[in-house]
């Protein structure tokens, strides 16, 4: 039955680029027999249909439900959510679940892609500064996909198999690879790619560049709890002067906000063609008669701030006035008591699933309060504080001193937590700490509410379709 896995990704090739000459393109399976990747143009064009499969993780928002509203940040305001929506909010995952399963087809697809490009790639002749960026930038893409694959799956399938024809996915090893083997994968293909990318910054961050590399490697060697190997990646990263934090901290998510100084990695958008994302609805309230959008439009409450949040910014928080509200003007004049998010919601939006504002997965903030987790890790809690008190200088606050380890620790995970609200960082930030379990359970006692999260549902059940037609699939332990 594995020839049946993953059929959607034989359906790739309309969305290898935005260029309307090249959605033309015959199916997958007939391009691979050597008719399309015939020069460096070809190959450039199969990149950027892997970048289109990883956008996906965030075009459709699925990193946001899986990073936010499981934890503490975020919850429903919605008469009507969907089960899979609820099941993330009470992290009560199914196999069946449908945005699981999106996450674990993206990300396999992007795979899938990268797979097609680093196959071929060798085979044809063409410059090679310019065919040592594609494979790095490839390299990274693949990387990045393992990485969130293996942090929400455990165990999965590594391959550098195609799945371009039923026959490519019938003779692929998809047996679920032990952890330490994924994540081998994963610093091996960016160790790779950090050799191949030119030092010079890449001024578009919609791609990646060998910051970018860095930025990720680091945070993995972090994950791992390599303290030695991801404090020495990050510091390259500051040193090297590529980047610095953006003097206002709103500007980061309002128009405008491309390619700024800040910015490690983003993904842009536009209004119309179906380009935008869906961010000032996910993040607004749904009020009929609300006066936020043009046109009075409402947003759907899928994922708005909980009152732990609000309280979570320290008194004279500059990031807490332009990251979170709790009082919405409505057309009668008056106002009424919602809380919502302000990251990434285009005001000027005429449809609130068709945002233009750019989403940033990579910043500067991210390194320097990376470097200081990794510092303290290695017991140098005071030069950790001074990347702390970096991030927290931007926003207005004063500087921490004096802390020791743990609560230095504590200290960086709630500086975290208000720095990259709805940004999908909270989940992963909670399982490197090994506090999961501890917060949320807690806030879901707060609320009076029976839910709970379970050891075994610190991971994803592993999509029950992709099981039913992969013999090779096991199913993580208690789902």
């Amino acid at each position: 039955m594995k020839k049946h896995i993953l059929a959607s990704i034989l359906i790739v090739a309309a969305s290898l680029s935005a260029c309307d000459n090249f959605l033309e393109l015959n199916p997958e399976h007939q391009i691979s027999n050597n008719s399309f990747y015939q020069n460096q143009n070809d190959f450039e064009r199969a990149l950027l249909g892997a970048y289109s499969s990883f956008r996906g993780l965030y075009s459709g928002s699925a990193i946001l439900y899986a990073a936010e509203l499981r934890t503490d940040n975020a919850e429903i305001h919605w008469t009507s959510p969907s089960t899979d929506e609820m099941q993330f909010e009470q992290n009560a995952l199914t196999s069946t679940n449908g945005t699981v399963r999106g996450i674990w087809n993206t990300c396999l697809r992007t795979i899938s892609r990268c797979n097609t490009i680093l196959n071929r790639i060798e085979n044809i002749e063409f410059d090679e500064q310019a065919k040592n960026k594609i494979i790095g930038e490839t390299k990274f893409l693949r990387a990045f996909s393992y990485f969130y694959m293996v942090q929400l799956f455990g165990e999965v399938p590594v391959t550098a198999a195609e799945f371009s024809s039923p026959e490519q996915i019938a003779e692929a090893d998809l047996t679920r690879k032990p952890i330490e083997t994924v994540y081998q994968v994963i610093v091996d293909d960016l160790t790779s790619a950090e050799s191949l990318l030119p030092s010079t910054l890449n001024g578009d961050k919609t791609r990646a560049s060998i910051g970018t590399v860095k930025t990720l490697l680091g945070k993995v060697y972090l994950t791992q709890g390599n303290f030695d190997a991801s404090a020495a990646k990050l510091s390259e990263v500051i040193t090297a002067g590529q980047y610095r934090l953006h003097a206002d901290y709103g500007a980061l998510f309002s128009e405008g906000n491309n390619n700024l100084e800040e910015s490690i990695l983003e993904i842009q958008y536009l209004r119309g063609r179906d380009l935008g994302n869906n961010y000032s609805a996910l993040f607004t309230p749904a009020i009929t008669s609300m006066a936020i959008f043009p046109n009075n439009l409402q947003g759907s409450g899928r994922i708005t701030p909980s009152l732990n949040l609000f309280n979570a910014y320290e008194e004279g928080d500059g990031r807490k006035e332009v990251s979170v509200k709790d009082s919405v003007p409505l057309i009668n004049g008056n106002k009424t008591y919602a809380r919502y998010a302000m990251k990434f919601v285009d005001w000027d939006a005429v449809a609130t699933s068709d945002g233009a504002i750019t989403f940033t997965v990579l910043r500067y903030a991210d390194v320097l309060l990376m470097y200081a987790e990794a510092l303290n890790g290695l017991d140098r809690t005071d030069d950790a504080l001074a990347e702390i008190n970096k991030v927290r200088d931007r926003v207005g606050l004063g500087d921490l001193d004096g802390l020791d380890k743990q609560t230095c620790a504590q200290a960086v995970e709630n500086e975290r937590r208000v720095e990259f609200a709805f940004e999908g960082h909270r989940w992963f930030d909670l399982l490197r700490s090994g506090h999961t379990r501890e917060v949320v359970n807690a806030y879901y006692a707060g609320k009076n509410q029976n839910f709970s999260v379970e050891e075994y549902e610190l991971l994803f059940p592993i999509p029950l379709a992709e099981i039913e037609l992969n013999d090779d699939l096991t199913q993580n332990e208690d789902y």
